[in-house]
């Protein structure tokens, strides 16, 4: 697996969501300085909108021009922004319209780089699920070192220096994703809007997909997107060993994933996800630190199993010339129910004791594995290792070749 373009993009994806883990930290402990709680708030808003507005836009450009290169254009937007915001901090208190304005570049660019990340792992590795198994190990780490790095750099270091090195990750990014080599399929021109609706056509062709997504906006609503901010009101000083757990059993998950390949992909994830209970329900139930921890542990493990499942379900199941447009349509619905979930978090908390509906949560979690598994697209989906040609039926075997010195 360890091939030159693995290799390369491995280090552009890990450097990249270094950057990523960084950035929300960054943001609020030097723009809180300055401008309190309610300017980072409408910072990050700005950032995650922009993101899931243009991430449509991001797979029909990944299509058009091939994965590699919209993700290298993303990256160097995101060097500008912010080594710009990191050149603000030098005087002091940067405009906050400047903040606003890089806040949606840095978002936008957000956008058009994700749904790069599901067309390239199939170029660049023969094995995806090996490939997305390390990646996720590889996440996993940089989302507990990258807060940890930020939060240390702004304390010690300032801004200006954590900015800095935050532009700085998506720079290495930019230069790996420029060396590695790999071949993009041909496509037929069309408009941008013709390239919306035959990726809206391919996502809704597949029912396996489109119904995970349908059931995971309430994965997102009830369950990941309102956790953050509720848990960490209920765990309180413990919160980092927490997440450490999480992070842990993240690791844990994707080795399993490396070595296990069941038949049924999204099933056996399905499954895996019902470890998932164990975190809203630990917390809901005021358990001591180390059942906490165990909790999270087999959470953590879940979670990471049922997204490498995932991940090389999309990659191996959707034609290469459509994947980057139909991934930019899971990843939107995905996003958009976990934004709902954070948004509605601190009215909820007002109408009910956080742990009362951290209970609700680990109810709902334990729902959505039910509604998984009685999908019965979801549940046969079965294992496919080389995704079927553009517009040939895949069920469909192709004719054998006639001998080409036929006389």
């Amino acid at each position: 697996m360890w091939t030159r373009n693995f290799a390369l993009y491995f280090g552009a994806r890990t450097i990249s969501l270094l950057g990523d883990a960084m950035m929300p930290v960054a943001a609020a402990l030097a723009i809180g300085q300055v401008y309190g709680i309610a300017g980072v708030g409408y910072v990050l808003a700005v950032w995650t909108a922009s993101a899931v507005l243009f991430i449509l836009f991001g797979g029909v450009l990944a299509d058009r021009l091939g994965p590699r290169t919209v993700m290298i254009c993303a990256d160097v937007v995101r060097i500008l922004t912010q080594g710009t915001v990191a050149f603000a901090f030098v005087d002091g208190a940067p405009p906050y319209a400047l903040l606003l304005v890089t806040a949606f570049a840095s978002g936008t660019a957000a956008g058009m780089f994700e749904p790069g990340v599901n067309g390239m792992v199939p170029l660049v590795a023969r094995d995806p699920q090996r490939a997305n198994a390390v990646l996720k190990i590889a996440e996993a780490i940089t989302q507990l070192a990258g807060p940890a790095l930020a939060g240390i750099l702004v304390l010690t270091a300032g801004p200006v220096l954590v900015y800095a090195l935050d532009a700085g990750t998506f720079l290495v990014s930019a230069v790996c994703l420029l060396l590695v080599r790999v071949a993009v399929p041909r496509r037929e021109p069309a408009d941008v809007l013709s390239d919306l609706r035959r990726g809206w056509h391919e996502f809704r062709a597949r029912s396996w997909m489109w119904s995970v997504i349908l059931v995971w906006v309430f994965w997102g609503v009830l369950v990941v997107g309102p956790y953050v901010p509720l848990s960490s009101q209920v765990i309180g000083a413990d919160y980092g060993w927490v997440m450490a757990a999480l992070g842990l059993g993240t690791v844990a998950g994707g080795l399993v994933a490396i070595r296990l390949r069941p038949r049924r992909p999204l099933a056996a994830g399905a499954v895996a996800l019902s470890g998932y209970v164990a975190v809203p329900l630990t917390v809901a139930l005021g358990s001591p630190l180390p059942v906490l921890m165990a909790g999270h542990v087999l959470g953590g493990c879940a979670w990471a199993f049922w997204s490498v499942m995932w991940s090389t379900s999309v990659q191996t199941q959707v034609a290469p010339d459509v994947l980057n447009r139909v991934s930019a349509y899971q990843v939107a619905g995905s996003v958009a129910g976990m934004a709902v979930g954070q948004a509605l978090a601190g009215p909820a908390a007002l109408l009910v004791e956080p742990r009362t509906f951290l209970l609700g949560s680990a109810t709902a979690a334990a729902g959505v594995v039910a509604a998984l598994l009685l999908i019965r697209p979801v549940r046969e989906l079965g294992r496919r290792p080389v995704p079927a040609p553009a517009g040939r039926d895949p069920h469909v075997a192709r004719p054998p070749r006639r001998d080409r010195d036929r006389r």
